[in-house]
């Protein structure tokens, strides 16, 4: 078997609280290997968010090791990490996070323009036209639907063409239309360039559509199940 995409073990992250320290995670040991399509679920508060953040480097663990693509990223300093997810990592989150004061293309061209891309602009026309917007791209943010700002965001995370495409309750704030419309979208990226995924969600059709579904609970590991072949 090859080298993991990702691979964490006894990762843990404790947090301040009021009371004193919270244990977010409590020793979480799994890998991922390439191409999986893997959906963390849960109860709300069971970490999964979490631990999507220490699986992106967004959140630094607190105890055991967190590495992905081969790199530990509990090595890296922060600057080293945003170098690193821009390189390798695409993320959308619930909340678009779109830049209001730029138009949708401009928005999509960004983390290639931080690359020094001399293509950025063209590359982000291919790929919102990918996403059903290429009547869209000088729209602003509060011009566009719910729907339409978080294709804008699958996008933005596509583009670079990441390794690693990580999604934090991608379908949370949209309907259920436009929620089907941004699942069949993502894991058409997801097909289309080859990345592994990995998603946080509370939806049952969304989590059936993976690979391998992780349980968590109270900050730990209780399932881990592939799907059959048959299913």
């Amino acid at each position: 078997m090859t080298d993991p995409v990702l691979s964490l073990a006894d990762a843990r992250l404790t947090l301040p609280g009021n009371a004193g320290p919270v244990e977010i995670l409590r020793g979480i040991t799994l890998s991922v290997q390439k191409g999986e399509t893997v959906g963390l679920v849960g109860p709300s508060g069971s970490g999964k968010s979490s631990l999507l953040m220490l699986m992106g480097g967004l959140e630094r663990a607190t105890g055991g090791q967190v590495r992905a693509l081969g790199q530990d990223l509990t090595a890296l300093d922060e600057d080293a990490l945003a170098r690193f997810r821009r390189q390798n990592m695409g993320v959308v989150f619930q909340s678009f996070h779109l830049i209001p004061t730029m138009t949708a293309l401009e928005n999509v061209a960004i983390p290639l323009e931080l690359a020094g891309a001399k293509d950025a602009f063209a590359r982000a026309e291919v790929e919102l036209a990918s996403v059903g917007l290429g009547h869209r791209m000088d729209h602003y943010p509060s011009q566009l639907s719910g729907g339409e700002q978080q294709r804008v965001a699958l996008a933005r995370a596509a583009v670079p063409r990441p390794a690693l495409l990580l999604a934090d309750e991608p379908t949370g704030n949209l309907d259920g239309v436009n929620g089907q419309a941004i699942m069949d979208l993502l894991f058409g990226l997801r097909d289309r360039h080859g990345a592994t995924l990995v998603l946080v969600t509370h939806d049952a059709d969304l989590a059936r559509r993976c690979d391998r579904v992780i349980r968590l609970a109270d900050g730990r590991l209780i399932d881990d199940r592939v799907k059959a072949a048959a299913e």
